[in-house]
């Protein structure tokens, strides 16, 4: 006998390693070459599994397919709606704790998201965040915003220069479709970061 089919006989001699089934996890030991499972019932359980895990993936695929469709759908003013909510939650949630950009007070009602040049005279700034602090209900909603008093304290917040800015001309903005979703989806990962934050604090 030759070293070569001494070393082959001493090789299929050898007891296969137990291994582990993919299944229940449980070791075994192969009966055949591939054999991933310890049995019939195992094997039956993976296939399900295996059935599971693509019917998962087929419905999170159809479910953003399903987003999608319904994005392109939007109108602009839907999108703009939208984009507005987030960037309002990140104000209020960026200026948490801050007294009314307007009165000073630390008021204990509705907080709102109060711009100080509207976003109907100025649509370019509507997204801009130094054109937009918290604010009280009472000051934005009943006295129209208290824009003289807003203007004071935005200056000692802001500084001068940064409001001279928000008050100077501006070009136009035409706000394509991409543009809003991009604002929106944005800020909406901008509030989720500060949920975040303040969840591990």
């Amino acid at each position: 006998m030759s070293r070569f089919q001494s070393e082959t006989k001493t090789m299929q001699a050898k007891p296969p390693k137990p291994r582990k089934c993919k299944s229940c996890s449980v070791e075994f030991t192969q009966q055949r070459m591939g054999q991933a499972v310890c049995g019939p019932v195992c094997a039956l359980e993976l296939v399900r599994k295996g059935k599971a895990k693509t019917e998962a993936i087929k419905a999170k695929v159809e479910r953003r397919e399903t987003r999608a469709k319904l994005n392109r759908l939007k109108s602009l003013s839907d999108l703009h709606k939208e984009a507005q909510q987030a960037f309002n939650a990140w104000v209020r949630a960026r200026d948490a704790g801050q007294p009314c950009i307007s009165c000073g007070r630390h008021h204990q009602g509705q907080i709102h998201a109060g711009h100080y040049l509207s976003r109907g005279a100025h649509p370019e700034l509507r997204y801009e965040p130094t054109n937009c602090h918290a604010q009280c209900a009472p000051c934005n909603t009943h006295l129209s915003g208290n824009v003289a008093a807003y203007r004071i304290r935005l200056i000692a917040k802001i500084g001068q220069p940064a409001v001279d800015w928000l008050e100077g001309p501006h070009k136009p903005v035409k706000w394509s479709r991409e543009t809003i979703e991009a604002v929106r989806d944005e800020y909406r990962a901008k509030v989720k970061a500060i949920d975040s934050i303040e969840k591990t604090n």
